[in-house]
Order: C-alpha cells, then sequence, then structure tokens
C-alpha cells in the first residue's frame, strides 16, 4: 500500500481536487483507493456523499487517528492512499506528511501562490520525505508555468513534469461529484490525470526500491 500527502498551507491551490481525481484514476486502474479527508469542511467527504458509485472511499479523520486508520485501510486491501489536508493547519500537514511515502504539493503558477509554498517547503524537512510540487491550474499556452517551475525549485522542491491545466472539467465533475476521467473520459483534463497517476506511482515504486536497497544494505 502507498501513502500521499497532498499538502500546501495556502487556501484554494485545488488539493482536494488533485486528491479524488487521483484516486478515481487508482480505482480506473484497479487499485482500490481511499482518501483520508483531514479538513474540517469536508469537502471531499461532501463530494463522495454525493456520488451514485461507492468508490473511492472517503472518510474523515484526525490527524491524531492517521496510524489507525492506515493500518485499517492496509488490512481492508487498499492499495492507495491520499491524505486530503487542510490550508493552515501546520499540525494536521506535518503529520499527515510524516504517514505518507510521498508528498505532493499543488501549486498554482502566481506569485503568492509561489511564495507561499516557502512554508510547505518547511514542513517537508521537518517530515523528512520525498516532496513533489505539481503546478495546478496552469493556463494553456504561455511560459508562465515555465517560469513557476524555476521559481518553486528556489525552494528545494523538486517539481513534477506533469501539468494540470486549468479546466473547465474540474469545475463540472466536481459538481456532478465525479472524477473527470469518469465525467469526461476522453477529454484532455482526464488525461492530464492520468498521466500524474502513473508519474507519481512511478515516483513511489522508486522509492521502495531504494528503501528496500538500504534496509538489505543495513541488515
Amino acid at each position: 500500500m502507498y501513502t500521499i500527502a497532498i499538502i500546501s498551507q495556502k487556501g484554494g491551490t485545488g488539493k482536494t481536487t488533485l486528491a479524488l481525481n487521483l484516486a478515481v484514476a487508482s480505482e480506473r486502474a484497479g487499485k482500490p483507493a481511499l482518501v483520508v479527508d483531514l479538513d474540517p469542511q469536508a469537502s471531499a467527504k461532501a463530494w463522495h456523499d454525493h456520488r451514485t458509485e461507492k468508490t473511492p472511499i472517503v472518510i474523515s479523520a484526525q490527524a491524531s487517528r492517521l496510524h489507525e486508520v492506515l493500518k485499517t485501510a492496509e488490512e481492508n486491501g487498499a492499495a492507495l492512499v491520499i491524505l486530503d489536508t487542510a490550508p493552515h493547519s501546520e499540525s494536521s500537514a506535518l503529520a499527515a506528511a510524516r504517514a505518507a511515502d510521498l508528498i505532493l504539493i499543488p501549486c498554482r503558477p502566481g506569485v503568492l501562490d509561489i511564495r507561499a509554498i516557502a512554508t510547505s517547503a518547511d514542513l517537508v524537512q521537518l517530515a523528512k520525505k520525498q516532496a513533489v510540487a505539481v503546478l495546478n491550474a496552469i493556463p494553456p499556452q504561455g511560459h508562465l508555468p515555465d517560469e513557476a517551475g524555476e521559481a518553486i525549485k528556489s525552494f528545494g522542491l523538486a517539481v513534477s513534469p506533469v501539468r494540470i491545466t486549468n479546466r473547465a472539467a474540474f469545475v463540472h465533475s466536481l459538481t456532478a461529484s465525479t472524477g473527470v476521467s469518469e465525467y469526461e473520459p476522453d477529454g484532455k483534463a482526464a488525461d492530464e490525470i492520468k498521466q500524474l497517476y502513473k508519474w507519481t506511482l512511478s515516483q513511489m515504486n522508486v522509492l521502495t526500491r531504494q528503501q528496500n536497497k538500504k534496509e538489505a544494505l543495513a541488515s
């Protein structure tokens, strides 16, 4: 079982949208997914409550119960757990980051968003875990995403090669309590999520191999 924490200390970066869409992508790939909604607003849980499909499962939980939640998820066959964290809650985000195999930090390509990513970078340092920034809601054209990516790297963060474009399908699918892969399976938004899911999974596979190698050398 893999665990992803999606963190950002700034609101409006698209954490919940990414969490839900990656979970749907995982389910469509045949890997059962669980979203743990750590945000008191419970937007992810509300999305799930209005769905006709039972999966991916979404539960609300407190950060203090994460160890128990993750243990139960693994015992019940979850292949992927995504921790959707609240903005402006360092303790919750740090707990999620420490519990994760990989941290994703969504960031819009605006100056205020890029400046705010410094706090998330500090949390990554405290958690001592691998983190990757994901450029989210980028314009379909122009050099702004490239410039934003270079600025993010100055905070010592890696940047995902897969970018998520600002597309209406993301808004419409959330309204319909679906993922873009369900709402518009052949659309560009669905393809971007599929590519991000595949890339994220490959990163976690690499991290697992590295950890296994370290443990083998230490034994």
